[in-house]
């Protein structure tokens, strides 16, 4: 675990946390966009979810404000690190400190919490009267990309940053447990955000992925605003009955095969 011992340490911690939150969003939002968008393009063109033209400069307003969302998730973690070293959190890097079974559990019980937690915040979010100042950034994203991902207000950045800091606190977590959760954060949120479907046909009902969230799911959710408010899980739409009516025949549209669209 880094040790943060002096002003430089500080500086040099937060310089080097920055670019591996940075680079990763950058790092996966260019893997994603190359392999979909131009080494297999001809095989998932029919496959883009929403078809509208990407507004001009959205690219560059959505690294703009993932900068700042870097900046933010940089500054929780150093939070996270200087409480680590004075004792405070459950964050471990021994395995043998907790039973073996412990760790998928505590990933499990970690995504469960942190699905629970964003599905309803993004519905209060999604308030009128809250909307416009923390929510709407996000949403000027119609259509989607892998850039969009990050693309936060910084409000919205710190709430949903907050969550599995605040869990290292009352949850024994090994530190690679937690650096396993960033990482699928980060790739469920390039997959979702993408515009176009990779998942194979007939997932939305098969007995996992008609749980997991992709681009068709979440793309509905830019577009419809009222339905899909998941993050990874679709356990919570479906219990509260807020996906959307249209995702099953759509999903089914753009798994297709090309020419084969249903009309």
């Amino acid at each position: 675990m880094i040790q943060i011992n002096g002003p430089a340490s500080f500086w040099l911690t937060a310089l080097l946390f920055f670019i591996a939150i940075f680079g990763r969003y950058v790092l996966f939002s260019i893997l994603f966009w190359w392999l979909f968008k131009v080494s297999m393009k001809d095989q998932f063109a029919h496959r883009a979810v929403q078809t509208r033209p990407r507004k001009p400069g959205q690219d560059r307003r959505e690294i703009g404000w993932s900068v700042l969302t870097s900046l933010i998730f940089t500054a929780i973690a150093l939070g996270v690190i200087l409480a680590y070293q004075e004792g405070y959190t459950l964050i471990y890097t021994d395995l043998a400190t907790h039973s073996t079974l412990w760790y998928p559990i505590s990933i499990l019980l970690v995504l469960f919490i942190h699905e629970t937690y964003y599905y309803w915040l993004h519905r209060w979010m999604h308030r009128p009267g809250v909307y416009r100042w923390v929510h709407k950034t996000h949403h000027d994203s119609i259509t989607t990309s892998p850039w969009t991902a990050f693309s936060f207000h910084p409000i919205e950045s710190t709430l949903q940053a907050i969550v599995i800091p605040v869990l290292t606190f009352v949850l024994p977590l090994h530190i690679s447990a937690v650096g396993i959760l960033l990482l699928i954060m980060t790739f469920s949120s390039a997959i979702n955000h993408l515009n176009t479907e990779i998942y194979p046909r007939d997932f939305d009902r098969h007995w996992l992925g008609r749980w997991l969230i992709g681009a068709t799911h979440h793309g509905l959710h830019h577009s419809q605003f009222r339905f899909n408010f998941g993050l990874y899980f679709t356990f919570w739409d479906k219990w509260m009955k807020t996906e959307s009516p249209d995702y099953h025949g759509l999903f089914e549209e753009k798994t297709q095969k090309a020419g084969k669209r249903i009309e």
